[in-house]
């Protein structure tokens, strides 16, 4: 009783009804849902139209508009935002020829809002194109029911302490698989480069992982991932946390670690190159805790304390296969000489766009401080 308290009413509708319309032909005309990041910088909100022709490439599909106003990102005066389609991908809940289209979001006079963080990620990428950066960022999130209370978890206390959890299999040690393994499979299907998944440390916690992607590519899969991690949690009846801390006291937090390399560094005696751009990374630890949750570091505050395999949020660090790091070297990569390192410092609910720029403008286009360089007349 406790769990199906916990879940939605909309997801105990008859499923098997839904399952007949799903299959009636369309007569060649196409569903297409737009999806964008809403002004919280956080959320995703989506909308669909009917193409007349399925489209083969992102050219085909037609800009669009939304009201603002009621995102967060507009005046209801001037409520209409321009939806400028980016990247295509197939569509895992109305099957093909159906899809789904990010957007960037610009405003009334075609500047990008507020919360268009990719925008100046382009830009960045372009810039930095002949090091071929690659990235793979390792999203943590967790189950909660309707109620707020973690999926599966007493309804007046807490679950035995971490320990079993981390990668456990069991019904008194996960919860939710059944979700996980929808998600991995309608990524799969959408064509997200998504590369693995697993049970994390805190019961009800999860993590996948994306990449590896070069440049703009990373951020565009991850927050499509993150559209259909929240799509599919709807159809479950359960909701999907970002938040870097959900629950106080002696449980894990949730972060987005960012594996990172150029093609220097993935080279036979890479491990210099990656020991120089950790050198630089040292030297701005406040600019990237800044640009690593949407809050300018309030939220990671809560997640950064130096316990629960984090690094402490006012200090810098940096070893091999160290946990408690701001900076992880693998211990493969130390032992190559050559490879990727990993920036355990980002938020779960950080801007994929704000952390591989940040990280771009750091180590290879060299800027210092707290302010960053506007690039837009280069």
């Amino acid at each position: 009783r406790a769990v199906a308290m916990s879940v939605s009413h909309s997801s105990r509708l008859n499923k098997l009804v839904r399952e007949q319309y799903m299959r009636l032909p369309q007569d060649g005309r196409v569903q297409v849902t737009y999806v964008w990041i809403d002004g919280s910088g956080e959320g995703v909100r989506c909308k669909s139209r009917t193409l007349e022709k399925e489209p083969k490439s992102i050219e085909d599909v037609p800009e669009w508009n939304f009201d603002g106003s009621s995102t967060a990102q507009a005046e209801g005066s001037n409520s209409d935002m321009f939806l400028v389609p980016v990247r295509m991908f197939r569509d895992p809940f109305c099957l093909d020829p159906n899809k789904l289209v990010l957007c960037e979001v610009l405003k009334y006079n075609r500047k990008p809002a507020e919360t268009n963080l990719r925008h100046t990620c382009r830009r960045v990428m372009e810039l930095v194109k002949d090091s071929h950066p690659w990235f793979g960022m390792e999203q943590e999130y967790t189950l909660l029911g309707v109620n707020g209370h973690p999926y599966g978890w007493p309804d007046n206390g807490f679950p035995g302490p971490q320990g079993p959890y981390y990668c456990g299999v069991g019904a008194d040690k996960v919860y939710g698989r059944d979700i996980v393994e929808s998600h991995y499979k309608a990524c799969l299907y959408a064509g997200v480069k998504i590369c693995g998944t697993n049970a994390e440390v805190m019961p009800s916690q999860w993590e996948f992982q994306v990449g590896p992607c070069e440049g703009i590519e990373m951020g565009d899969h991850l927050w499509m991932a993150r559209f259909i991690l929240h799509r599919v949690c709807e159809d479950f009846g359960v909701v999907a946390t970002l938040d870097p801390k959900p629950m106080t006291g002696n449980w894990n937090g949730a972060g987005c670690h960012t594996n990172y390399s150029t093609e220097e560094m993935r080279r036979e005696g890479g491990l210099k190159h990656i020991e120089a751009a950790i050198e630089k990374l040292s030297k701005r630890h406040d600019y990237h805790i800044c640009v690593y949750d949407p809050r300018g570091g309030r939220d990671n505050s809560r997640r950064l304390t130096g316990h629960h395999e984090t690094s402490n949020i006012f200090e810098f660090s940096a070893g091999v296969a160290n946990r408690g790091a701001s900076i992880r070297i693998p211990r493969q990569v130390g032992q190559d000489g050559c490879g990727y390192f990993e920036d355990r410092r980002p938020a779960a609910n950080c801007d994929p766009y704000a952390v591989t720029e940040a990280i771009m403008r750091t180590t290879v286009l060299n800027e210092t401080g707290v302010e960053t360089k506007d690039y837009a007349d280069h």
